[in-house]
């Protein structure tokens, strides 16, 4: 068969089909099957990374999942946040990773930089009222002169 990009899911199980039936005795490489068996490998990639795309998790998920793989906390990753304000911070998604955060935490939890460096969806944190002077609600001062005695 004539193989060419897949472009329906029936011609992808075909090719599943005919790659399952090859990978049963491996050919040559260089041999006619064996040179069809990977120009399968390679539609059938190409056919499921553009049907079936894998997105990254949230990089701040990532991180704690891997902390607690690995038994990290915290205070053991402050040299990178700074303080435990700022680890507090980016830990509960209310303030984003720096470049050199996301440099130093790919290194050290052994992260791909390209999935620190997705963007995180911020929470909304609660802004305090602030006290503000309203003049329409204070009590009207009035000033009167002081008299003096001469």
């Amino acid at each position: 068969m004539n193989w060419s990009i897949l472009q329906n899911r029936k011609e992808y199980e075909a090719a599943l089909s005919r790659l399952d039936e090859l990978s049963q005795s491996p050919p040559d490489a260089k041999s006619e099957p064996g040179r069809e068996l990977m120009l399968l490998g390679y539609l059938i990639d190409q056919y499921e990374e553009r049907e079936f795309p894998i997105s990254y998790p949230n990089p701040v998920d990532a991180i704690k999942i891997r902390m607690n793989d690995l038994g990290i906390r915290v205070n053991d990753l402050l040299d990178i946040f700074g303080d435990r304000g700022t680890a507090s911070k980016v830990l509960n998604k209310q303030r984003s990773l720096s470049l050199s955060m996301i440099r130093s935490l790919a290194g050290r939890l052994s992260l791909p930089e390209s999935l620190l460096i997705q963007p995180t969806q911020l929470r909304k944190t609660k802004k305090r009222k602030s006290a503000k002077i309203s003049l329409l609600h204070e009590p009207k001062v009035h000033y009167r002169k002081r008299k003096t005695s001469r």
